[in-house]
């Protein structure tokens, strides 16, 4: 056996896994509910968002895998060296934002759990259904069963998009469309905004990124190099991004010029999102639909109730000696636990604002966006980081761009808000 290829097996056995993670934590809402009401509601005039979306956020996630390989230690430890207002800003945004992260990924999966099982629940018992089992799942398993369960959802997912995307050109018709809606007013601003919020992904999910390789190299005992895990990384990542295009794909081809409004809750969202692909494709589509759209979502659900847990934990054992048994109250299981039960709160007060909570959760991801691009951008070109392994001049321009386009855009947000509200 060549030595490339024997190389090429030890990237794929023991490397790949964290960035099918991160890809699997993005392709939930971004994808299915806001690339969809996209294509829906604005035919293919979006896809620049996407592109851009993607290309703005890269450099940022890139440089949590490329932080963690070479210095050995998560990106957090880095953002503790910057200083206490990194650390500290971190911290803080992410507890204002995952319990309500939290309820707006769960609800939508929740919804098309009812959809899929045909089990008439509320869709706050049904979350906290899905809640209960992706706990069961990772209190027992932890990392392990995270990186098996979502190596199979993935293929699911890729596979049942592909053909649905492909259903969706052969069928899709010759029938003239209606030209898309102006973008440039105070409703689509802010839709763009809650479009891009989480395209692909929050930027700060580099920490979680950062996180899984460490448990990742835990588990299999193997230190990838760095080209071995932005291979890894760049799977992931650009598989997200053609997975947003196949969503908004779907909802150019099959849902604009419907004339449907798109739902505003929880079960009327499943219901109608599936009842609109297969009025059109034919009653033998709603499984693939509906399997496509559940495993994207599930995917984000499992991946988010690891992260948050994982990262939480993390920054309050930091300072505590390694092996030395933590509290239940700051350990992985009790916050695990914790979050859950208080983003079931969440979804009960917010009771049926669906998109609402969507909205919500992506909006306050966006204009934290610039925040944690600066801190990363900041970290990876600081002292703290060795010069051989900082990014080359086109990532660095790239960054650049992304902070000004990113920075930019909620600007304009907050200018269209403070005067057109």
């Amino acid at each position: 056996m060549s030595n490339s290829s024997s190389k090429a097996q030890s990237t794929l056995k023991y490397a790949f896994g964290p960035g099918l993670i991160l890809a699997a934590a993005a392709i939930g809402v971004s994808h299915l509910v806001q690339s969809t009401r996209a294509g829906a509601e604005f035919g293919f005039m979006l896809i620049w968002a996407i592109v851009l979306a993607n290309l703005s956020k890269y450099p940022f996630l890139e440089f949590g895998p490329r932080y963690t390989i070479t210095t050995g230690e998560c990106i957090i430890n880095g953002y503790q060296k910057l200083g206490k207002w990194a650390l500290w800003t971190f911290t803080g945004f992410t507890m204002l934002t995952m319990c309500i992260v939290q309820a707006a990924v769960t609800i939508v999966t929740a919804s098309l759990a009812a959809e899929l099982t045909g089990i008439e629940l509320t869709p706050l018992a049904w979350s906290a259904i899905i809640l209960a089992i992706c706990i069961a799942i990772l209190s027992r398993g932890k990392y392990s069963a995270l990186d098996r369960a979502i190596k199979i959802i993935i293929v699911v997912l890729s596979i049942s998009t592909l053909i649905a995307v492909i259903v969706a050109f052969t069928q899709s018709g010759d029938a003239p469309k209606p030209d898309a809606p102006d973008i440039w007013n105070v409703a689509g601003i802010s839709f763009l905004i809650a479009l891009m919020g989480w395209m692909p992904i929050l930027i700060d999910a580099s920490a979680w990124h950062s996180l899984w390789i460490l448990e990742r190299i835990k588990q299999t005992g193997y230190k990838p190099t760095l080209k071995e895990t932005l291979t890894d990384f760049n799977v992931g990542i650009i598989g997200a991004a053609i997975m947003a295009l196949g969503f908004l794909s779907l909802g150019a081809l099959i849902l604009f010029g419907s004339g449907e409004d798109f739902a505003v809750s929880g079960s009327q969202f499943a219901n109608k999102l599936i009842s609109l692909y297969t009025s059109t494709l034919g009653d033998w589509a709603y499984w693939i639909i509906i399997i496509c759209a559940f495993t994207a979502m599930f995917s984000t659900t499992l991946t988010v109730t690891d992260a948050y847990p994982r990262t939480v934990s993390y920054i309050l054992n930091m300072k505590r000696p390694e092996g030395e048994k933590k509290p239940f109250v700051t350990s992985y299981n009790g916050i695990l636990i914790l979050i859950s039960i208080i983003s079931v709160g969440v979804l009960f007060l917010a009771g049926s604002r669906f998109i609402f909570m969507v909205d919500l959760a992506t909006t306050i991801s966006f204009l934290s966006g610039p925040v944690f691009a600066y801190i990363n951008y900041k970290l990876i070109f600081s002292d703290h980081f060795p010069n051989e392994h900082k990014p080359k001049l086109w990532l660095k321009v790239l960054s650049w761009f992304g902070m000004i386009f990113i920075t930019g855009f909620a600007l304009v947000f907050i200018y269209w808000k403070l005067s057109f509200s």
